[in-house]
């Protein structure tokens, strides 16, 4: 149909070889008339170049576009042995159109038929790039981001061919790891920008069971695989990802992470010491931070610091700091009755004679290993293992998002502080995102959050890379999403989790957006700095001792088996009562 409501469309296909393109003839289409036999299916319409034409631009937008599609021509293609030529015209799907000597592409987002004209179906696109022409073939190559000239209504719009997609999608020569196949081709690879995904942070989304967690382990492989002296600290709340790291991963519990209490800062300290709330909250802060210092500057490290700040890492024994307050508790002028420092006291000694909390408050944690500490989590060297899992799901939940927010601001700490040494970029990878960037409405200010809001905003110029993974975007902070330059996002079921992360998208990408809640297992779209267009994915499968441990259990074969109960409940009661694993 050209812009004058007349249908267009070739009623014959040239020879096999070339030749010239089919005559188009004009039909006039008259209101309410209707065919009284169904006429048969005009051939897809092929010009020379073998290009398949399907319908015309009729309107022009600065980001997208409104084209029209010959449904007869889209139904003939449906058979087409190319599997994107098959699927042309489909919502998701690309088309192509010519403006001078160069291809415009652009993605279908919605469709709809013609009110007044049986056959014609209305699509709004969204342009995705352009790319060069090759004159002999009609193919595209030199393909990029971004559309320099638009065309006008009446010009043609043409299906896209698996040669075309090849050439859309083929990795250039920049750092890339394939993570699986574009849909809907069966061949052509998926691939990840290295740098620019990790130089601007990304987000994995998806909901529970679609194989976030597998996803996630498939990525970070393919990184290790071509990086094996990375640095890459991976926060793990369920302890899946231990299973996934063996071979090439350090992995880190409560059993053998000892991380000293001394290496909070002040914020962190009163998370931890500090139970009152109102008023009594910051009587007993200003008590903490003064009993602190004068703690931390009994070390003879201290000595060699001109001027000794309350956060300063410095070794301290928490037996020196209960004797502080305890003397400050007895001095006739302070400023308050005995309750404060009571508080403090009982508090820091349940600390210290609680076993589950031996991991971060044990007496044999106050040498100055901070060097040692640091290197071994940051993977310094990495010595052929640069991840690190932390599984963090044996911590005492009290502490959880204390212990989370010092890893992740010593990320950001030692970034700041190596500036002028050979650089060391650190990716900080976190599970379960929304439990440590929470919004307004789900918690309020904590020591986590404000480190990992800062490192969504700050961390790209010190080096350091952020990635989120998590079920629930719309729990995220606000601002946090929109940091992330490469969003993954699988299946979401939540119509507000699918509302948070079309607005976090390009614009470029909301007709992939549409097809987010029809995406199968182990299908995502990925967008952003980290692809060269939006794509839709199909992922590898990984090895199965690369896999997490996050398999859903099989209730209907488990539920046929029995016997050894007995020492079963022995085992776990056991364990129960140790509070260990």
């Amino acid at each position: 149909m050209d812009i004058s409501g007349n249908h267009q469309f070739s009623s014959g296909q040239p020879a096999e070889g070339g030749g010239s393109p089919a005559s188009l003839t004009q039909v006039p289409i008259t209101p309410g008339y209707r065919d009284p036999q169904p006429a048969p299916f005009a051939p897809a319409p092929v010009t020379s170049g073998g290009l398949h034409h399907i319908g015309f631009v009729m309107e022009i937008a600065g980001s997208g576009s409104q084209v029209t599609l010959d449904a007869a021509v889209l139904n003939e293609l449906m058979a087409h042995s190319d599997p994107s030529i098959a699927m042309a015209g489909q919502v998701g799907s690309q088309i192509k159109i010519r403006v001078g000597n160069t291809w415009l592409l652009a993605s279908i987002r919605t469709q709809k038929l013609h009110e007044r004209e049986p056959g014609t179906i209305m699509a709004a696109v969204d342009f995705l790039g352009e790319g060069d022409e090759e004159r002999l073939t009609g193919k595209i190559y030199n393909f990029r981001r971004g559309v320099t000239r638009y065309p006008v209504p009446g010009s043609e719009v043409y299906a896209v061919s698996s040669p075309d997609m090849k050439q859309v999608y083929a990795a250039d020569s920049r750092a890339h790891v394939e993570i699986g196949t574009v849909f809907p081709t069966k061949d052509i690879r998926g691939a990840l920008y290295v740098d620019a995904m990790l130089g601007k942070h990304f987000a994995l989304l998806g909901s529970t069971g679609t194989g976030k967690s597998t996803s996630a382990a498939l990525i970070l492989h393919k990184i290790c695989d071509i990086a094996p002296e990375g640095h890459i600290v991976m926060i793990d709340p369920h302890g899946e990802y231990s299973a996934a790291f063996k071979t090439n991963g350090a992995l880190f519990d409560v059993n053998n992470l000892n991380m000293p209490y001394w290496m909070m800062n002040f914020a962190e300290h009163v998370e931890v010491f500090v139970t009152s709330n109102g008023d009594d909250k910051q009587i007993d802060s200003d008590i903490l931070a003064r009993c602190l210092l004068q703690a931390r500057s009994k070390n003879r490290i201290a000595e060699s610091i001109g001027k000794l700040t309350v956060d300063a890492p410095i070794p301290y024994l928490l037996s020196d700091l209960t004797n502080i307050i305890q003397t400050e508790m007895g001095k006739l002028d302070k400023a308050t009755n005995s309750a404060p420092f009571m508080r403090l006291k009982g508090k820091i000694d349940e600390l210290k004679a609680d076993p589950r909390y031996n991991f971060m408050f044990s007496g044999m944690l106050v040498g100055d290993t901070m060097a040692e500490f640091v290197g071994k989590i940051f993977r310094l060297p990495s010595g052929g293992k640069p991840i690190s899992i932390i599984d963090v799901s044996g911590v005492p939940s009290d502490i959880t998002s204390t212990v989370v927010a010092v890893l992740s601001r010593l990320v950001f700490d030692y970034a700041i502080w190596s500036r002028n040494e050979p650089q060391r970029p650190i990716l900080l990878v976190c599970e379960e995102a929304h439990r440590y960037i929470p919004s307004d409405r789900v918690s309020k200010d904590s020591a986590v959050r404000s480190v990992l809001e800062r490192i969504a905003k700050e961390g790209r110029k010190y080096g350091v890379s952020l990635g989120l993974i998590t079920q629930r975007p719309s729990d995220l902070a606000e601002g946090v999403l929109s940091q992330c330059g490469t969003i993954i996002s699988m299946r979401l079921n939540n119509d507000r989790d699918q509302a948070f992360v079309r607005a976090a998208m390009p614009e470029g990408a909301r007709g992939f957006l549409d097809s987010i809640p029809a995406l199968r297992n182990r299908e995502c779209i990925i967008c952003g700095e980290g692809v060269s267009i939006p794509i839709r994915v199909a992922l590898d499968n990984l090895e199965e001792e690369k896999r997490p441990a996050s398999e859903d259990p099989s209730f209907s074969q488990l539920w046929q088996e029995t016997g050894g109960e007995a020492e079963i409940l022995e085992r776990v009661v056991r364990r129960w009562r140790a509070q260990g694993r």
